[in-house]
């Protein structure tokens, strides 16, 4: 009787109907999407930890599948950077000395469980700007005395040619030239003639036969993952200070190494671009193109380079008469960023202090750089390259340091054609005003922030422009 009472209760209720049947019954695609809507079975989430170049660290929650761009984005959020398409998750290995980027689609936690429980590994967050340079200017990354391309192809390779013959699964340049290798088991190493093709990495066993007889396979690149030496020559006693490694990915350490290091950073680049094409292939430029979807003219058959957002945001301006204009004339443009550059010398050497007086440039031109991004006090040239180096080759990343040599000086480090030249800022004084050159006093200025800016606009002496600055970031 009670359960037949409760059933009646039961019945008498009567059935709302649903307010928005268009969410769960329409026919077509649905409103909220798929991602947004509460999952029956929660993914298994877990902790990273994550560092930046001054060695703060932060821990993150996780999903078990999350992705290297997918941390790099929740950083970005977190911290409230702006996203270059530059950040990318470094995997630093401690005591080998060795570090790579790792690509936007590898998963994080696939990484790290192939650390052994005594390493001291560690994620780091920073820019790379020449991630996916090689998509944007190809030419420069591969030098005609290190590619050779297959018989049938007889005109000359272009721009985005070469760019499709690397992604392209019938066909694929070669890779050719000396690189010292690591012989297994000891401790010297051997000169020797490399080639990478599409079934991997071989060496000529007689000088620069390519002689399928003469060739014996070195390594495959499925089952391991490259690592650039951080240290030169100190932890693995190589040749040069050019090395690149080879590890598995259930490596029990470094007797699983296959060492090699090139004679030049151009040679390097050339080689580990080539492997990261070769063993990613599209995948690699889908990650590129997902950073820039929404731009135009990025189609597989026309890639163009891009210039970076600041670079397109310069034009030249004339404000001289009532109406100002641009200066579309290259001469006129030049000669206006000389004179420009003179004029900043002589202009009133006069800044607002922090309750909003004037105060002489004397006495704060020796200081106010220490708090810009670029200027990095008291670090040495090695670790000023090796900073650069993190930050991608690409023309224009510099930074701006203490000399050395000559405390009274300061030296800009700037990356340009694979090489980090190193250019000497001298003080001078001139009717007891202090002024700072690089170019023997042809052009002054008043402090290190004026000079920054001004080859920020014009390359003046220096082989190009100022455009990506090293920092060191805090999460």
């Amino acid at each position: 009787n009670r359960r037949k009472k409760k059933d009646d209760n039961t019945l008498e209720i009567p059935s709302i109907p649903n307010p928005f049947p268009e969410l769960c019954c329409s026919p077509f695609a649905s409103v909220l999407s798929a991602s947004l809507l509460p999952k029956a079975t929660s993914r298994k989430k877990q902790v990273i930890k994550v560092y930046s170049e001054d060695d703060t660290s932060r821990g993150l929650e996780v999903p078990s599948d999350i992705t290297a761009r997918d941390v790099c984005q929740l950083l970005i959020l977190k911290n409230h950077y702006i996203d270059d398409h530059s950040w990318t998750l470094f995997e630093q290995l401690t005591h080998t000395g060795l570090g790579r980027a790792i690509e936007d689609h590898e998963l994080v936690m696939e990484i790290q469980s192939n650390w052994l429980m005594e390493e001291e590994n560690k994620l780091y967050f920073r820019k790379n700007y020449a991630k996916y340079e090689f998509f944007k200017n190809p030419l420069s990354f591969f030098p005609d005395h290190m590619i050779s391309f297959p018989s049938e192809t007889n005109a000359a390779v272009n721009h985005s040619g070469i760019l499709q013959m690397f992604l392209s699964s019938s066909t694929y340049p070669e890779i050719h030239g000396y690189l010292h290798a690591k012989e297994q088991g000891k401790k010297s190493w051997k000169k020797l003639y490399f080639l990478l093709r599409r079934s991997g990495l071989y060496f000529s066993t007689k000088g620069t036969s390519k002689e399928p007889r003469h060739l014996q396979f070195f390594c495959e690149f499925s089952n391991s993952d490259m690592y650039m030496s951080l240290t030169g020559k100190k932890i693995s006693g190589a040749p040069t200070n050019y090395g690149f490694c080879f590890k598995p990915n259930k490596s029990g350490g470094t007797r699983d190494l296959k060492q090699l290091c090139a004679d030049d950073e151009q040679s390097r680049t050339c080689w580990m671009t080539a492997i990261r094409l070769l063993k990613y292939g599209m995948q690699l430029y889908q990650n590129y193109m997902q950073l820039y979807q929404g731009r135009s003219g990025c189609s597989p058959l026309n890639i163009t380079p891009m210039r970076s957002i600041s670079e397109n945001s310069l034009v030249a301006m004339d404000f001289s008469g009532h109406r100002s204009r641009i200066i579309e004339n290259p001469t006129e443009a030049l000669s206006v960023a000389v004179e420009e550059g003179l004029a900043w010398r002589r202009r009133g050497c006069l800044r607002l202090n922090s309750h909003g007086s004037p105060i002489a440039m004397s006495n704060m031109g020796m200081s106010i750089h220490r708090s810009q991004s670029w200027f990095h006090h008291k670090i040495s040239r090695e670790e000023a390259q090796r900073l650069i180096l993190q930050h991608g080759l690409v023309d224009g990343v510099f930074l701006v340091r203490d000399s050395q040599s000559n405390p009274k000086t300061f030296v800009l480090s700037l990356s340009h054609g694979l090489k980090i030249k190193h250019f000497q800022i001298v003080p001078l004084e001139d009717d007891g005003k202090l002024f700072y050159t690089l170019d023997d006093g042809h052009t002054r200025f008043t402090d290190l922030i004026q000079l920054v800016e001004f080859y920020q606009l014009n390359k003046g002496v220096l082989p190009c422009k100022l455009k990506h600055y090293c920092a060191r970031i805090a999460l």
